[in-house]
C-alpha cells in the first residue's frame, strides 16, 4: 500500500497531467456559440470592411496573429500598449515600425463588445480575423477554435527572442518552429502567408546587394527601391509575393524555385536544403499548400492558450482590465 506522502505525490502529478493536457482541450469551435452567436458574422463584416479600404491589411492582421503567437503563445499580448509596470511588445525590434493593423483590431473588438460585452478575449478576436482575412483574400477557410483568454502583461525581452527574424537560416528556422511544437511541413506551409503582404526595405537590402542565391532582374528591381545605404529608404516597401500581394495562392513558392525570394528567410526554404521537396510540392499543388496551411495555423493556434481563471477577457485590447 502506497503511503501518504507517496499516495499525494502521485494524485498531484495526475492533476498536473490533466491541467496540463486540458489547456488546449478547452478551445472549440463553438465555444462562443451561445454567448456570442453574432461573433463570427461581427468580425468578418468589419475584416472586410478593413480590406476593402486597404488591401494589405489582410496581410497585416495575419502577421499580427503570428506575432501574438509565437510570443508566450496566443494570448492578445501583442496588442498591449506599454505602461509603467511592463514594456509591452509592439516596439520590439521585429515589430517596430513594422507590425499594424491595432486600429482595425480595436474596431472589431468594439463591435464585438456590442454584440455580447464582456464575453470574446482579444486572443480570439485575432484569430478569427487572421482566417477571415486569408479568405477574403481568396485562401481557404477553417473552423477557429475558440476559448483563449487574454494576458494581463507583455515582454518586449520575449518578443525580440521568440520571433525569427527575416535574417534566420533554415537551421534557425527548422529549431524555432520546434520549439513551439510546429513541424518543418508546418513551417514551409506558415511560410505562404508571405504570399500576401509587403516588407520594408531594412528587412531585404542586405539580400538583394550581398546574395547570390537570387535572380539578376530580380535583385535589381528591388534595388531602385530600397538604396544600398542604411538608413537611406528603410521604410520602403516591396511585396513579398512579386505577382499578386493581395491574392492568397502558391505563387509564393513559384518564386522561390525561381530565386526570387525577398527575404533572406524566405529563400533559406528553397536553397539545397531538407525543405525544398516540400517547397516544390506546393508550388505544384495549390490545394496541397491550402491543406497544410490550414493544419499549421489550427496548430499554431493552440500554442499555450490561457484558459480557466487564467488571464482576462479584456474590454479595450490595449490594456488590461
Amino acid at each position: 500500500m502506497a503511503s501518504p506522502s507517496s499516495y499525494m505525490a502521485i494524485v498531484t502529478m495526475a492533476l498536473l497531467i490533466l491541467f496540463l493536457g486540458s489547456s488546449t482541450a478547452q478551445l472549440s469551435t463553438d465555444y462562443y456559440s451561445q454567448s456570442c452567436p453574432k461573433l463570427f458574422p461581427t468580425v468578418k463584416s468589419a475584416v472586410k470592411s478593413a480590406v476593402a479600404k486597404e488591401a494589405r491589411m489582410g496581410a497585416s492582421l495575419l502577421r499580427l496573429f503570428f506575432h501574438d503567437c509565437f510570443v508566450n503563445g496566443c494570448d492578445g499580448s501583442v496588442l498591449l500598449d506599454d505602461t509603467s509596470s511592463f514594456i509591452g511588445e509592439k516596439n520590439a525590434a521585429p515589430n517596430a515600425n513594422s507590425v499594424r493593423g491595432f486600429d482595425v483590431v480595436d474596431d472589431i473588438k468594439s463591435k464585438v463588445e456590442t454584440a455580447c460585452p464582456g464575453v470574446v478575449s482579444c486572443a480570439d478576436v485575432l484569430a478569427i480575423a487572421a482566417r477571415d482575412s486569408v479568405v477574403i483574400l481568396g485562401g481557404p477557410s477553417w473552423n477557429v477554435k475558440l476559448g483563449r483568454r487574454d494576458a494581463r502583461t507583455a515582454s518586449q525581452a520575449a518578443a525580440n527572442n521568440s520571433i525569427p527574424p527575416p535574417t534566420s537560416n533554415l537551421n534557425q528556422l527548422i529549431s524555432r518552429f520546434q520549439a513551439l511544437g510546429l513541424s518543418t511541413r508546418d513551417l514551409v506551409a506558415l511560410a505562404g502567408s508571405h504570399t500576401i503582404g509587403q516588407a520594408r526595405c531594412t528587412s531585404f537590402r542586405a539580400r538583394i546587394y550581398n546574395e547570390t542565391n537570387i535572380d539578376n532582374s530580380f535583385a535589381k528591381t528591388r534595388q531602385s527601391n530600397c538604396p544600398r545605404a542604411s538608413g537611406s529608404g528603410d521604410n520602403n516597401l516591396a511585396p513579398l509575393d512579386l505577382q499578386t500581394p493581395t491574392a492568397f495562392e502558391n505563387n509564393y513558392y513559384k518564386n522561390l524555385i525561381k530565386k526570387k525570394g525577398l527575404l533572406h528567410s524566405d529563400q533559406q526554404l528553397f536553397n539545397g536544403g531538407s525543405t525544398d521537396s516540400i517547397v516544390r510540392k506546393y508550388s505544384n499543388s495549390r490545394s496541397n499548400f491550402n491543406a497544410h496551411f490550414v493544419a499549421g495555423m489550427i496548430k499554431m493556434g493552440d500554442i499555450s492558450p490561457l484558459t480557466g481563471s487564467n488571464g482576462e477577457i479584456r474590454k479595450n485590447c490595449r490594456r488590461v482590465n
